[in-house]
């Protein structure tokens, strides 16, 4: 069998095992892509690829310091509780509430099966909640308008009634009498009403 052919760096007298050779990393996606939406993705995923690597690698070292902490103090290197004589004398809290008057009965209430009131029931969930309360705006904005489109179209008929009576009545008062002469107590009834809804106005 042939030997194999030495390698230029063995051949120039290097330490082959000596010399380690340079971590490339670790790659995602395709080498050479073009720039745009694609390759940009690809970098975002190696991004978070290394994010949680690191925070992997933080996370168990703080683990075994937490560990090594936990071994140092151990239960069993703590003083072991030394149980004394029972006192026989109550807590002050609990002798304080011995000492108090006892309540009324009639501030008492028996606890009875009927006592324990049950929660109202839960209104049901609905689905399209926003949808509703939307539509129900639109609705009452569309009657609003319709409203006060009703109340513009009723007082200007109103304001067209009242025109079509004052010409008639300005007609029948210069129209002349028996004598051909002018109303003008009938004409003057008309123009005191129109100063009047003027100065109203």
């Amino acid at each position: 069998m042939a030997q194999k052919r030495p390698t230029p760096s063995a051949e120039a007298g290097e330490d082959v095992t000596g010399v380690k050779r340079a971590r490339k990393g670790f790659s995602v996606g395709s080498a050479n892509l073009p720039d745009g939406t694609h390759r940009r993705k690809v970098q975002k995923i190696k991004q978070d690829l290394i994010r949680k690597a690191k925070v992997k690698k933080s996370y168990n070292k703080l683990k075994e310091r937490e560990q090594a902490d936990a071994v140092k103090t151990s239960t069993f290197d703590q003083a072991p509780l030394v149980d004394g004589p029972a006192s026989t004398e109550l807590h002050p809290e609990r002798q304080a509430m011995l000492d108090e008057p006892e309540t009324a009965p009639a501030e008492q209430v028996p606890v009875t099966s009927h006592s324990r009131q049950r929660r109202p029931p839960r209104p049901k969930p609905t689905p399209f909640k926003k949808e509703a309360q939307l539509a129900q705006q639109r609705k009452e904005e569309r009657e609003r308008r319709q409203k006060e489109i009703e109340e513009a179209n009723r007082q200007r008929q109103a304001k067209i009634e009242e025109r079509e009576r004052f010409r008639k009545v300005m007609a029948k008062a210069r129209s002349g009498g028996k004598d051909g002469k002018r109303k003008l107590g009938l004409e003057s009834k008309v123009l005191l009403e129109k100063v009047q809804r003027m100065m109203a106005e």
